[in-house]
C-alpha cells in the first residue's frame, strides 16, 4: 500500500512543482524587501545607467545565464540611458548574501539612483525587461 502510494503521490508533486516553477520562472516583480535596497557602481563593479541599470548575478556554469545575458544587452542596446552590469556571484558572495539571491541567473532592475524596483529569478523574456524598464524610468 505505502509503495503505490508513493508512486502516485511523487510524481503529482512533481508536476505541480514543474508547472509553478515554469509559470513563475523569469517573471520580475515589484522588489518588496526591508528597506529601500540601494546599489552603488563600486559594488556592482560597472557603471549605473542614467536612466536605469539591468543587473544579472550569474555563475560560470549556468546555461540560462547565456541566454539572459543576451537577452539584457539587447535591451540596453535598445533603450537609451539603460546599462546592463553582469556580477559574478561565486566572486562576490557578500553582496549575494545581502540581497539574498538564491538562484542564478538572477536579475535586478535598477533606477537611476541605483534602488532595486524589480527582480527576476530565472531567465526574463525581452518584453517583461522592456516593460519592467518602463515602469523603472
Amino acid at each position: 500500500m505505502t509503495g503505490s502510494a508513493v508512486c502516485v503521490v511523487a510524481p503529482a508533486v512533481a508536476t505541480t512543482f514543474g508547472s509553478l516553477r515554469t509559470r513563475y520562472d523569469g517573471r520580475l516583480k515589484v522588489h518588496t524587501t526591508r528597506g529601500a535596497v540601494r546599489l552603488s557602481e563600486a559594488e556592482l563593479g560597472g557603471p549605473l545607467g542614467e536612466r536605469a541599470t539591468l543587473v544579472q548575478f550569474s555563475t560560470a556554469f549556468c546555461q540560462p545565464c547565456r541566454v539572459t545575458r543576451r537577452v539584457l544587452a539587447e535591451v540596453a542596446e535598445m533603450v537609451d540611458g539603460v546599462a546592463h552590469v553582469e556580477v559574478d556571484a561565486e566572486a562576490r558572495l557578500e553582496l549575494v548574501r545581502r540581497l539574498e539571491i538564491l538562484r542564478t541567473p538572477t536579475v535586478l532592475v535598477l533606477d537611476a539612483e541605483g534602488r532595486v524596483v524589480r527582480r527576476a529569478a530565472g531567465t526574463p523574456r525581452k518584453v517583461d525587461v522592456i516593460a519592467a524598464l518602463g515602469q523603472a524610468v
